[in-house]
């Protein structure tokens, strides 16, 4: 390589990484960054928690959008922003990203900053809460606008089974257990039941499964996964069916589920793929549009669990379920 051209290759070089600088050259930049951690939040949102205009608020974030510190992401008619998801390569602007992520993530969250994320997770739960008090009768009809039970439950069930089969496992988790469907099949293979909803309603309806069909090894609670951290449970399996996209910080519940599991443990999640069809947030009381499987697997790998297996169910109607298991380390061979 001539002089000339390592000149212009490190010319190249320092004009990539200079949007990066600048744009991260601003606590208040710092301080969305660290807010986008590990959620996602609308600009609106954004604007709520820093006290400042939504146009102001847009001009931040559209300059670290173009330094590549954050991507949009479309939920319905807004715009939401998280971190990149492929920042795997080598290049240095990507070295340089991860890097300043890092540096801002040992940076302790201000308290009046969590507190305001708090705030907008209630009012997360409560819209969810809110809509199957509402629909608790019709659960099934909504959700099989998606995707009947059956397309999910079987592929997971099957899943679990050849887990279950090599792993000394007793206890299992289920978050959201819905009107109770899938824990027949928890009830048959592990001794200990657990399933966790925050809706009294739909509690109920599981409630009512579990009489009909007999499984006195189930016991239903009410609450959040908290509930649970707080007694102390720990579990070989968490099952979570078609429920992250109805919940205010998915990525906590990998955090909450990896706390919950023994070590050996394995969280299996089935969920929808990303989609634009922003009508199921009206009819099926959805909060997110489904998730990238990266998504998944990087909420994973922050919670310390290894990504095992996966499958992706392609539906008719233009949806695409994915069926994930995440290991708590030692993973089985």
């Amino acid at each position: 390589m001539t002089a000339m051209n390592a000149h212009a290759n490190d010319l190249a070089t320092a004009d990539a990484l200079a949007p990066i600088f600048k744009a991260s050259g601003d606590p208040l930049r710092l301080e969305i960054l660290r807010v986008l951690r590990r959620d996602t939040f609308g600009v609106l949102e954004l604007s709520q928690m820093f006290d400042m205009r939504q146009s102001g608020m847009s001009h931040h974030l559209k300059v670290m959008h173009k330094a590549g510190l954050l991507e949009p992401q479309r939920e319905g008619n807004a715009i939401f922003y998280r971190r990149p998801l492929h920042l795997d390569s080598d290049t240095l602007t990507d070295q340089t990203i991860r890097q300043i992520f890092e540096t801002v993530d040992r940076l302790p969250l201000a308290r009046h900053l969590q507190d305001k994320i708090d705030a907008i997770r209630r009012q997360r739960a409560e819209q969810s809460q809110a809509f199957f008090a509402r629909h608790a009768e019709q659960f099934r009809e909504q959700q099989e606008l998606i995707a009947a039970f059956e397309l999910y439950a079987e592929p997971t069930a099957e899943l679990i089974r050849r887990r279950a089969e090599r792993q000394p496992w007793q206890s299992a988790l289920e978050i959201g257990p819905g009107e109770g469907g899938f824990l027949p099949v928890l009830s048959e293979l592990f001794e200990q039941v657990v399933a966790l909803d925050n809706s009294r309603d739909m509690l109920a309806k599981a409630t009512r499964t579990c009489i009909e069909a007999r499984l006195d090894n189930v016991d239903l609670i009410e609450g959040v996964t908290d509930t649970l951290l707080a007694r102390g449970d720990a579990f070989d399996l968490v099952v979570a069916n078609m429920v992250l996209h109805h919940v205010p910080s998915p990525a906590d519940i990998f955090l909450d589920a990896a706390a919950l599991m023994n070590n050996g443990g394995c969280f299996v999640v089935s969920d929808l793929c990303s989609h634009d069809q922003n009508w199921v947030k009206e009819n099926c009381g959805d909060l997110w549009l489904g998730f990238e499987p990266e998504e998944l697997t990087r909420w994973a790998a922050e919670a310390d669990l290894v990504a095992g297996e996966r499958l992706f169910i392609g539906l008719r109607n233009g949806f695409q379920i994915q069926v994930r298991e995440f290991w708590k380390a030692p993973m089985p061979a």
